[in-house]
């Protein structure tokens, strides 16, 4: 923790690099900073995943279900 108080600013863009960081406290860890994922990326990844499905038929689908 001594790191992190004396030099937050640094520690903090090391995160922003893409680090993962271990906060200690007396040797023990007690948290784990982390680069926020960006959520667009996910997204365009689904997106771009569901273009290699097959389409459904929905009136088919709902067909089968009675």
């Amino acid at each position: 923790m001594r790191e992190l108080r004396n030099h937050g600013d640094e520690v903090l863009e090391r995160v922003a690099r893409g680090e993962t960081l271990i906060v200690t406290r007396e040797g023990h860890e007690v948290a784990e900073l982390q680069p926020v994922r960006r959520r667009g990326r996910q997204t365009e990844q689904l997106i771009a995943s569901r273009r290699h499905l097959p389409r459904v038929d929905i009136e088919a689908f709902r067909a089968d279900l009675d």
